[in-house]
């Protein structure tokens, strides 16, 4: 550092300055199998959305998604990491920026910037952890999504058991050309959480339609079947099997393998290409 340097800093004082707080928040993802109707049957998949829900004020008893505030010395991903973890107990290993989320009023505490994140847990990770409530958060359930259009409007949904919540929102852009959320209703969802989810719920399904993060829901070796289920899952819409197939070729290889004891035909087992 040259002397000027020095200089300037020895007499700038930061606290002179306004200052936000910065928070993250973070939209984990799953698939959770719905029981078949019989033996032969393979499961369907839901998609699903893991949430707290809020012990302190404010929102209070509201559902929200698993974040809090920065602290000296870590970087923002560290913090997402650490609160979802202190929050829920689970612990991840994908962790994707979706936004920056700093309208004036978003928070009644005062000045607060959240950065939010997209995670995703397969079903195989979710076998080894406890997935519960820990901090200040009371507890953590895993939320079924629905997430529609409707005229000019998006209907979001999220159920878990006699719990749903849900919001309206609609896709604006500002003036700088990139997307942006206002919510029309909302019912159960603490602070702006329904913008983030709208984001990261846009931001999943754009990239698993071009077969990215697709593979993140499943294990290792997965069938073409089930691959596809989680695509339709994600997209909440029926794929036709043939354009399916054609298109994920280029995506997946072919290990040799074969399932067992599945109750039906042995299929065909892949692992991801690229």
């Amino acid at each position: 550092m040259n002397p000027e340097e020095k200089e300037f800093l020895s007499g700038y004082h930061l606290e002179d300055y306004p200052r936000p707080s910065v928070t993250s928040d973070i939209a984990v993802f799953s698939l959770r199998n719905e029981t078949p109707l019989t033996y032969r049957d393979e499961p369907k998949k839901k998609l699903s959305l893991l949430l707290i829900k809020r012990g302190n004020p404010p929102f209070k008893h509201h559902w929200a998604l698993p974040g809090g505030f920065l602290q000296p010395n870590e970087t923002i991903e560290t913090c997402a990491e650490r609160e979802l973890h202190e929050e829920t107990n689970a612990e991840i290993s994908l962790l994707r920026h979706i936004g920056t989320f700093s309208e004036p009023e978003r928070d009644p505490r005062g000045w607060i910037i959240s950065q939010a994140f997209l995670s995703i847990l397969s079903e195989q990770q979710l076998q080894n952890m406890l997935i519960q409530g820990g901090d200040d958060a009371t507890h953590a359930e895993w939320f079924d999504v629905k997430f529609s259009h409707l005229d000019n409007r998006e209907i979001l949904t999220l159920e878990q058991g006699q719990t749903v919540l849900s919001a309206e929102l609609q896709s604006v852009k500002n003036q700088y050309d990139m997307q942006k959320w206002n919510i029309l209703n909302n019912d159960g969802l603490a602070f702006d959480h329904a913008k983030i989810i709208a984001s990261a719920l846009t931001n999943l399904r754009e990239e698993v339609k071009h077969f990215q993060l697709l593979f993140q829901f499943l294990p290792e070796k997965f069938t073409l079947s089930e691959l596809q289920q989680v695509q339709q899952a994600v997209l909440d819409k029926q794929i036709l099997s043939a354009n399916f197939r054609r298109k994920a070729a280029e995506y997946v290889a072919e290990t040799g393998e074969f399932t067992q004891g599945a109750g039906h035909r042995p299929a065909k087992l892949y692992r991801r290409n690229k």
